[in-house]
């Protein structure tokens, strides 16, 4: 299981719609997998209109079943998938956040209600956290203008329950264990913003996850809680300048690393899904990146030990920013076409596969491509020091200057979440 965030837009920002956060901004095509990777849903496009859509990835085939309800979907609901295979939604409706969980029933779709959130100030924007570990809970989170909620909107015994409230705006969202007991999030205090990390079990308690450097920008984009891989979103190595993508352990006494090759000029790279199964080697654990540049988003995939950045095409269809890894390396890509409604393309990357320039070029060697499933429809069914916390723990205070580290060692242990910190050096690689 991996854990991602989604990066709000500058739209959800504005408040332009609704908290609806998607992958690549366009109606249609966001898509959310389960933890376990067995369900995705999306809200899948039908001339001018959306309809809920769940699509099976665990059989031999992906197929797509797909749950319209009495009436088209506004374009600011949004779906999840549940690990039974229900899909959650949620929809604003005359200013109330109303939640259903949705399943195919023989040629229609059944929908069981769950209850409503009422955001009375009408600044608060309120969207569903990435799905959780197990499938059984669906969180949401409801930002306003000085605090934000934490909301337990299905899996919960009597339908939506506050669980917490945090100080400051948050954004982002990122599972740390497979518990689902500790969730990170970037909260903006102050004018700046740090990585934080939520108790849920202990009353939505608060600490400190990253602290970079006492004036940096520090947000969490995605955590693999077998290696304890975190991927980083910094302008700690050129302060209100440009923000780098970087990578730590949690618990390592390694620094926090900044490689050069994660810069990809005039283009935003964003990390959608991480290796898991690594255990005691975060170094090797494959990473797969979204690229979106002028001329449109294409795949990175990277490993903190290669030091170098595969760029490959995307296929066409794909659900942008979407996709799963396996144990064994094979990187999974949903997507929709007219020809194939419900494809998985699933490409074996090999470590050490090099950069091949850039999304257009073709005969990548070494890099094996099939596409997964027939597409029907089936009915029914330079940085200064610092740190990265465990969670619960808090941040120890930004140590002096000091030079870049060496090319990255492979980290000896894990620490298990909650134990030593990872204090030290910020390196740019």
């Amino acid at each position: 299981m991996t854990a991602c965030a989604i990066e709000p837009t500058a739209a959800d920002e504005d408040g332009e719609t609704d908290g609806e956060t998607r992958t690549d901004g366009a109606a249609g095509t966001a898509c959310a997998i389960s933890a376990d990777g067995a369900y995705a849903a999306r809200l899948a496009p039908a001339g001018d209109c959306l309809f809920p859509e769940r699509w099976t990835l665990d059989g031999p085939e992906p197929y797509a079943v797909p749950l319209p309800g009495n009436q088209p979907e506004e374009p600011g609901s949004e779906v999840q998938p549940m690990g039974d295979g229900r899909v959650l939604i949620r929809r604003l409706v005359d200013g109330r956040h109303t939640l259903s969980l949705l399943y195919p029933t023989g040629p229609g779709t059944g929908e069981l209600p769950l209850g409503a959130i009422e955001c009375p100030d009408p600044d608060t924007r309120l969207r569903l956290l990435p799905p959780a570990p197990g499938g059984e809970k669906a969180y949401a989170l409801a930002v306003g203008r000085r605090s934000t909620a934490v909301w337990l909107v299905a899996g919960g015994a009597f339908g939506p329950e506050h669980l917490a409230m945090v100080p400051g705006r948050c954004s982002g969202g990122v599972w740390l264990d497979r518990a689902g007991r500790m969730l990170a999030l970037d909260r903006e205090v102050g004018g700046r913003t740090k990585a934080i990390v939520v108790d849920l079990e202990r009353d939505g308690e608060v600490s400190p996850l990253l602290q970079i450097a006492a004036d940096s920008d520090d947000r969490l984009l995605a955590a693999d809680p077998d290696s304890g891989l975190l991927l980083i979103r910094s302008d700690a190595p050129s302060p209100g300048r440009e923000e780098r993508l970087g990578w730590g352990v949690i618990g390592s006494t390694l620094p926090v690393r900044f490689p050069e090759c994660l810069r990809v000029a005039d283009c935003t790279v964003t990390p959608f899904a991480i290796q898991p199964g690594q255990v005691l080697m975060p170094e090797n654990c494959g990473v797969a990146l979204r690229i979106d540049g002028p001329g449109g988003s294409w795949l990175g995939v990277w490993r903190p030990s290669d030091r170098q950045l595969l760029q490959l095409p995307a296929p066409e269809g794909w659900l942008a920013g979407a996709g799963l890894w396996s144990e064994d390396g094979v990187l999974q890509l949903p997507y929709a076409t007219r020809e194939v409604p419900c494809g998985v393309l699933r490409l074996a990357v090999p470590r050490g596969a090099g950069d091949n320039g850039g999304p257009g070029a073709g005969g990548i060697p070494g890099v094996k491509g099939e596409t997964g499933g027939t597409g029907e429809t089936r009915p029914g069914d330079p940085v200064r020091d610092g740190t990265v916390g465990a969670p619960g723990e808090a941040a120890p205070e930004p140590s002096p200057p000091s030079e870049p580290d060496p090319p990255v060692p492979v980290a000896p242990r894990p620490v298990p979440l909650r134990e030593a910190p990872l204090n030290g050096r910020v390196a740019v690689g």
